[in-house]
């Protein structure tokens, strides 16, 4: 008896040693990639912004105020607003839309409305960019017509705003797609039982339960527009003061060696980015408490 408790001892201290080790070993790899993380962020994110805001500021905050007042750079400003207030409203309804035939409805073609909806993620913006060239050029499928009807689409305006929603009609929707199938029909089953409408359900159930998420694509959507360059570089035709948006003033002051000029107007996108990064975080923590407040009953227990 006595030799067994010994090998019984001896073995706990073992299995004991054992688990040090792993747990040491599990806190070293954690902090390892813990720093290499950081490290990534460091080198990627944290110093190009750096070297941004530096550079913008280089020679003052005189220079730096007088980049805005140039008329070439309020009209990019102007211009991207323009494209997006035009594209994420657009995008919104397209997002609600399809996300919830997705969602809620088996219907024929539902694969393929999928796919497409996910195909300015695998298109490159130059690309799609050249698809509206081909289609409303002057030597594209509908630039005829259209030049006799002086409609002007490629190097104007609208093939700008064109431009810009295709390569962002994905955020919203891909969104709120998964949010809509997972909430379920339970609570609009209910809310049609108790004699509500169909716009009363998704305006009082529906849309309340994806608040955030669809806050959160609107975010990433608006994002994206005022900060397209592919696309957009292709159907504009850089005409200064006309089709220019924020992203090609920037490359056009920076091929003529105004570097303070393309950095300050380079800042602007960045905050736009620290802002979003913001929001993003706060819709998370919104996102979180929501879920936590969320009260499932055990098995057994009485819903």
């Amino acid at each position: 008896m006595a030799g067994t408790v010994t090998l019984t001892n001896r073995g706990l201290k073992k299995a004991a040693s054992v688990a040090t080790v792993a747990t040491s070993e599990l806190v070293a790899v954690r902090w390892l990639l813990i720093g290499i993380a950081a490290l990534f962020l460091g080198l990627f994110l944290l110093l190009p912004l750096a070297v941004v805001f530096t550079a913008a500021f280089e020679k003052g905050i005189g220079v730096y105020l007088n980049t805005f007042r140039d008329p070439d750079a309020l009209d990019a400003i102007r211009l991207t607003l323009l494209s997006a207030a035009i594209a994420v409203p657009l995008n919104l309804l397209f997002g609600i839309a399809a996300s919830w035939a997705i969602a809620k409805f088996e219907f024929f073609g539902k694969t393929l409305l999928i796919t497409l909806i996910d195909l300015p993620f695998s298109v490159s913006p130059v690309v799609s960019g050249l698809i509206y060239v081909l289609i409303f050029g002057l030597q594209g499928l509908l630039g005829p017509w259209l030049e006799a009807h002086d409609y002007k689409i490629i190097f104007a305006v609208p093939g700008i705003v064109l431009a810009t929603i295709f390569v962002t009609f994905p955020f919203v929707a891909r969104e709120l797609i998964p949010l809509i199938h997972a909430q379920g029909n339970e609570e609009e089953e209910a809310a049609l039982t108790l004699g509500a409408s169909g716009l009363q359900t998704f305006f009082r159930v529906t849309l309340p339960n994806v608040k955030w998420g669809l806050l959160y694509g609107v975010i990433l959507c608006n994002a994206r527009a005022m900060g397209e360059f592919g696309a957009v570089s292709v159907v504009s035709g850089h005409i200064r003061g006309l089709t220019n948006t924020v992203p090609l003033h920037i490359e056009i002051l920076y091929n003529e060696y105004q570097y303070v000029a393309a950095f300050a107007m380079a800042s602007l996108l960045a905050m736009l980015a620290l802002v979003t990064l913001i929001i993003k975080s706060v819709i998370e923590w919104k996102t979180r408490e929501q879920v936590a407040s969320v009260t499932i009953p055990w098995e057994g227990e009485t819903a």
